[in-house]
């Protein structure tokens, strides 16, 4: 119990008497002032003194001139997109199958692919659909993907019907690839159930051979992203497949996720339970099987024994330059994954490598994924779209040391992405200056959030960050809506890719959005940069040489790309691989290093040219 603060305490011992104590406090007081006193009379005497004797400074006037003028960091360019959806003949529209019960996979939308489907080589076109669920009144509407085919003239004709992928599923993400070596390209095809591997038979038509591959997945999975890929390094592609949570329409239910004002909303994932990823190894003959497990690439938690991953999209590159593919997969609100290839088995080294985290240290809600040499000094990037208020991530790693940081921030990324939703995102070269920029498509997934949130809406405008280099204080500068034309048009952005589909050499783009149409977009920059794109034609069974790095010398400049199509979220870019190279009118020299670890390398080469690079026969990798 405290004591009263005016009552004396006689723990303290006995009182003394308070008029001796006046007695002695008034002699030492009048001492102090004496003290006092003398101390200042010595002070005036010494100031009197200096004073008398020190000789007046002399003081020299200057004319004022102007500071050195500084370096001027260039002015941000227009790099105009031009809508081109309905001019193409594009009329695909993406159904979710939305019926009321807003169900968790409706707000994912579909991914899209650019890729080869026959000999001619120009890049046509797969929208990944929906539809409707079985226990819903469908009105005898039937959903299914769409595939376009590239006419050469900005055109774009609907092949689907009869082409084999006409067949309803519920599908997330398309994976593309010659994973039989017979030249051509095959796709597979994600989905809430049952994936779909489809094999191109012909150039035109794609036969169903899931089945007999042995990669439908589970009945229950929810499948994303996926990406194929030469993991053991024996030739042929394998197949790596995301998958998102364990899902139900009963679960969805009973997590009867609400929001105030709306009722029942769309839930995050956070009340889902993880799942484990696929790893399917080509066996050479049609079949593929299931290696996830003995691989490394299932992570448990080690409290519950129970899948931690939640992953929606995948980047594969050979991050650590040993010549084994390693792979990053965004989870959503846990962990992102780091799986390093150590010879055809893995090794989640995410939290090490500075990978698992943002930049505060917490799991985002994480979507797309994309990575490259972005910067002069060769600086790697990984770039991840997050939630709505959380940043997009930037990781950087300056020496390919491994360890990464998050600098979304310094890069300047950071502020104009929080207030955004981003799902697919990737880093291309848009106006041919020989940097990587960022583009990324933004929507969020509660189409009635701008009632609880007033600053956030359901369509939202994708961005364009253009790379400005070392002149800039800050490497990334975002454009603003007047310099990307219809780039910047409000949609509810999901998947998107990148391809030159009228052969001037730049990238045009591709954006889907969920339970809406598409936005094709023609890219209409005219810097005047010179440009080289490069294609590559391996040996069987690896015909399209997926894994492969290539690097380009250009005006006292190195860049390097590595051909692997799967990048963004859901989605497949093309293969072929651009390289802008500014006001350089030669490329000094172009080194391929193919899969198999054989380089082979040309000298002098003329800019404004797509080169075909196939790869020698008997060419041995350096040292064997």
């Amino acid at each position: 119990m405290s004591q009263d603060k005016h009552e004396p305490d006689e723990a303290c011992g006995p009182q003394s008497d308070p008029t001796g104590d006046d007695a002695v406090i008034g002699v030492a007081l009048r001492r102090s002032l004496f003290v006092i006193g003398v101390a200042i009379v010595i002070g005036l005497a010494v100031s009197l003194w200096r004073g008398q004797t020190r000789k007046p400074e002399s003081v020299t006037e200057q004319a004022l001139t102007r500071p050195a003028a500084t370096v001027q960091a260039p002015q941000p360019p227009e790099i105009p997109f031009t809508d081109i959806t309905a001019a193409a003949g594009i009329r695909f529209h993406h159904d979710n199958g939305a019926a009321g019960e807003r169900l968790l996979p409706e707000t994912m939308g579909g991914g899209v692919a650019f890729f080869p489907l026959d000999e001619d080589e120009r890049p046509d076109l797969l929208f990944v659909n929906s539809t409707a669920w079985p226990w819903s009144d469908t009105d005898g509407r039937v959903a299914t993907p769409a595939l376009y085919h590239n006419l050469g003239d900005g055109r774009f004709e609907d092949v689907t019907a009869g082409s084999g992928i006409d067949q309803p599923l519920y599908g997330m993400g398309v994976a593309t690839g010659d994973y039989d070596g017979d030249g051509r390209t095959d796709l597979f095809l994600t989905a809430v159930g049952h994936n779909r591997l489809l094999r191109n038979v012909d150039g035109a038509r794609f036969e169903d051979v899931t089945a007999a591959a042995g990669v439908a997945g589970a009945a229950d999975s929810w499948s994303t992203s996926a990406a194929f890929l030469d993991y053991d390094r024996d030739g042929d592609l394998d197949l790596f497949v995301t998958n998102y949570v364990q899902w139900s329409r009963e679960l969805d239910f009973e997590v009867d996720y609400r929001l105030a004002g709306i009722g029942r909303a769309y839930g995050p994932p956070t009340n889902f339970p993880g799942s484990d990823a696929y790893l399917y190894r080509n066996e050479g003959d049609g079949r593929f099987t299931e290696v996830g497990a003995s691989t490394g690439i299932h992570v448990r938690n080690p409290d519950t024994g129970l899948p931690v991953g939640k992953g929606l999209a995948v980047l594969v590159d050979d991050i650590d330059l040993d010549g084994w593919p390693d792979l990053v997969v965004a989870n959503d609100t846990v962990r992102n994954f780091f799986f390093r290839n150590l010879g055809g088995h893995f090794e989640e080294q995410g939290v090490a490598a500075g990978l698992a985290f943002d930049n505060t240290g917490s799991a985002t809600g994480a979507m797309g994924i994309d990575g490259g040499l972005y910067g002069e000094d060769g600086e790697y990037g990984v770039a991840i779209g997050n939630f709505a208020n959380e940043m997009t991530s930037f990781f950087v790693d300056g020496g390919r040391s491994l360890l990464f940081n998050d600098e979304a921030i310094v890069t300047g990324i950071g502020p104009a992405s929080r207030s955004v939703l981003t799902f697919g995102l990737f880093l291309f070269d848009a106006d041919l200056d020989g940097r990587l920029d960022l583009l990324q498509a933004n929507g969020h997934v509660e189409d009635e959030i701008n009632r609880v949130q007033p600053s956030q809406h359901h369509a939202q405008s994708a961005q364009l960050f253009w790379n400005c280099g070392a002149a800039c204080a800050r490497e990334f500068v975002p454009l603003p809506a007047s310099a990307t034309g219809d780039l910047s048009r409000p949609l509810v952005g999901r998947g998107a890719a990148y391809a030159d589909i009228d052969s001037d050499g730049d990238q045009d783009v591709v954006l889907t959005q969920t339970g809406g149409p598409p936005l094709l977009l023609r890219n209409d920059q005219a810097r005047g940069h010179a440009w080289l794109r490069v294609r590559l034609v391996g040996r069987p069974p690896n015909t399209q040489a997926i894994g492969a790095r290539v690097r380009l010398e250009a005006a006292g400049r190195a860049q390097e790309r590595q051909v692997s199509p799967a990048r963004s979220y859901l989605s497949q870019t093309e293969l072929a691989l651009t390289f802008g190279i500014g006001a350089a009118e030669l490329a000094e020299r172009l080194e391929v290093t193919f899969p198999d670890g054989s380089v082979q390398v040309l000298e002098n080469i003329q800019p404004g040219q797509e080169l075909v690079v196939t790869q020698a026969q008997g060419a041995v990798a350096p040292g064997s």
